[in-house]
């Protein structure tokens, strides 16, 4: 059986009378190169995004502002993570499916990513993934 490859990145938070700012930098504290850069906000009440897989896509979320729950599926297993620190990232590998919901009122959710944006790389059907998984091992 696959891990469920994600962990909880610590990120610096440096602060000081004028305020706080918190770094990202690719391999330092983001295990890959960061080749797009986007972000979440305004998710309906109720509302959900992902919802798909990526065959290649590595992340890194973090909750800049407000709380979200990441639910990340292996095929085998299912963990759902609450993320509510600008200054901690989810590392999300690749082949995981993965949810976010309860979007606390004005979160915004940075999503740092190792690939540009590729139709191809995402499976959308949640079948297929599960026969991607287990023809992957």
């Amino acid at each position: 059986m696959q891990k469920l490859n994600t962990k909880l990145i610590a990120l610096p938070k440096i602060a000081d009378s004028r305020g706080n700012l918190t770094v990202a930098e690719a391999f330092d504290n983001v295990p890959f190169d960061i080749k797009r850069v986007y972000w979440l906000y305004e998710v309906p009440e109720n509302g959900s995004r992902g919802g798909h897989a990526h065959r290649r896509l590595q992340q890194l979320l973090v909750a800049v502002s407000g709380a979200c729950h990441v639910t990340l599926d292996n095929g085998y297993e299912r963990k759902t993570i609450l993320l509510n620190s600008p200054y901690q990232g989810l590392f999300i590998d690749k082949t995981l499916w993965v949810t976010l919901d309860q979007f606390s009122p004005g979160t915004v959710c940075l999503v740092l990513a190792s690939e540009g944006y590729n139709a191809a790389d995402y499976i959308e059907d949640y079948n297929e993934f599960l026969k991607y998984v287990k023809c992957s091992k």
